[in-house]
């Protein structure tokens, strides 16, 4: 009978509490080293992390990842090393300008020419006032067109 050594991390996270199902740190089951969460190496950060960090990650494929069990479904991030994340880009004041004005654009009602304090619902194509004012006067309109008939 051949006995195989337990790998003492796995006891640990067992008596942790944490069921190691998706410890993977050589990549031989998931083709990239994997953790379960919360049990990632120091020096790998999630997206938000390194934006928290005021780092991103310049291109650089993930070069781990974690999965985890929520609700009953599998959920996944990808990990990237900070030591090759680079600086976020800071917008140039033309791109902040041009945004600006997107965002004006998409504020202002193309039927009664208000600027909103929110975005013109795409759906509507103007403002819900307007809208409804349109609605509500097509019905009037329709109202009238079947009494005459």
């Amino acid at each position: 009978m051949s006995w195989r050594r337990r790998d003492k991390r796995l006891e640990d996270l067992e008596a942790r509490g944490i069921k190691p199902a998706f410890l993977d740190p050589e990549g031989e089951r998931f083709g990239i080293p994997t953790y379960p969460y919360h049990l990632a190496p120091k020096g790998l950060l999630t997206r938000r992390q390194l934006r928290v960090e005021g780092l991103a990650p310049e291109g650089h494929d993930p070069v781990a990842q974690i999965y985890w069990k929520h609700h009953g479904a599998l959920r996944l991030a990808y990990l990237y090393d900070a030591g090759q994340a680079a600086p976020k880009r800071v917008p140039t004041a033309a791109q902040l300008a041009a945004v600006r004005k997107a965002l004006e654009a998409r504020m202002t009602c193309q039927s009664c020419g208000q600027q909103k304090d929110y975005c013109i619902p795409t759906s509507l194509g103007e403002c819900p006032d307007c809208h409804e004012g349109a609605r509500s006067g097509m019905q009037k309109n329709t109202g009238k067109e079947m009494e005459a008939a």
